[in-house]
């Protein structure tokens, strides 16, 4: 067994390394190197994040990172992973890894920690390193997917014309680049959409900048795949005449598309709006060649879950958020 040392995280020259591990930890959601620097360099500086490279005869085995979580921020909360590469397991670099994280948030005040896996087989030994060391699950997300090539887009002229009658107009955001107020009106509509998904956790505002860099200048985002629906009628002074939208990002390391959000208004619903913005997604796809398509839901959104069924997506995975909470006295217990 060949010892390891640990050591900081090198921006930009670690992203390959980082990559490579991340991928063949985590096959199912493969990263590019591209894909780290962007969410490095657009990380929020107000926000605390580390990471920690194990490396053995020169080469780097594992990572961990660990920080707040701008999503759902408490200065006392922090999520992240640790990914050891398959072939350096069982060599104690993952419980070093952790170790040292754990160490660095608690001189922090750290009182809860999370993190996210599968119940697919590449995940196991994850799972059962986290409930070694007192994680507990508490939230479930389910995985669905559907290939355009399963799906009888044709099948859909009802609900076009239902949606067309309603006065409604579904445009790309590729096709709304020319609104000045495109960006400001989809921050305001996203965080009132995400009021009523069930996330399990309370929400944090991001400030528009940053929505923007995270959402919108997100090199995955495929503008021509997502959707706004909107009601020329309505002059809302917040988002407009925009009342919902989807958004289909792409793993290029992994060859598919993945749903982002997907919402409309309260007022809205009921029409088929929310159905007809991943049809129109669908189709666009279709059209540029096809591909398989991924969404996350939570578990208590049966509305969506439901939609999704009918559209033809299929349940492949279940994603759990795992918790750890941290005493100060060290004696640590799971949610």
């Amino acid at each position: 067994m060949a010892p390891f040392t640990l050591r900081d995280a090198r921006f930009p020259d670690d992203f390959p390394a980082i990559a490579r591990i991340l991928s063949a930890a985590g096959p199912d959601w493969p990263v590019t190197a591209e894909v780290l620097a962007h969410e490095h360099e657009g990380r929020d500086p107000a926000l605390y994040f580390t990471q920690v490279v194990a490396q053995q005869g020169g080469e780097v085995v594992g990572v961990g990172g660990l920080g707040h979580d701008s999503f759902s921020f408490e200065a006392w909360r922090y999520g992240g992973r640790v990914a050891v590469h398959p072939e350096f397991r069982r060599q104690g670099v993952g419980a070093a890894l952790y170790g040292e994280l754990l160490r660095r948030v608690r001189e922090r005040g750290a009182r809860e920690l999370r993190t996210m896996l599968s119940d697919l087989p590449h995940d196991r030994p994850g799972v059962a390193f986290l409930t070694a060391r007192g994680f507990r699950p508490v939230w479930d997300r389910y995985e669905s997917s559907i290939h355009t090539a399963d799906v009888d887009l044709g099948a859909f002229g009802g609900l076009w014309r239902d949606v067309a009658a309603g006065g409604i107009e579904l445009r790309s955001l590729a096709e709304l680049r020319g609104d000045p107020e495109r960006d400001r009106r989809l921050h305001e509509l996203d965080w009132l959409l995400f009021q009523d998904v069930p996330t399990g956790t309370a929400l944090t505002r991001r400030p528009l900048d940053q929505w923007v860099r995270d959402e919108l200048d997100d090199p995955g985002l495929r503008p021509e795949l997502s959707f706004v629906a909107l009601d020329p009628a309505r002059a809302d002074p917040l988002t407009g005449p925009y009342v919902g939208y989807s958004t289909i990002g792409w793993n290029p390391a992994g060859d598919y598309g993945y749903i982002g959000m997907t919402g409309v208004l309260r007022e809205y619903r009921g029409r088929g709006l929310a159905r007809a913005l991943k049809v129109a997604a669908m189709r666009a796809l279709h059209a540029s060649g096809g591909g398989l398509i991924k969404t996350f839901n939570d578990a208590p959104n049966r509305a969506m879950l439901t939609m999704n069924e009918g559209l033809g997506f299929r349940r492949t995975a279940t994603r759990t958020r795992y918790e750890l909470r941290l005493d100060p006295q060290g004696v640590d217990s799971g949610a």
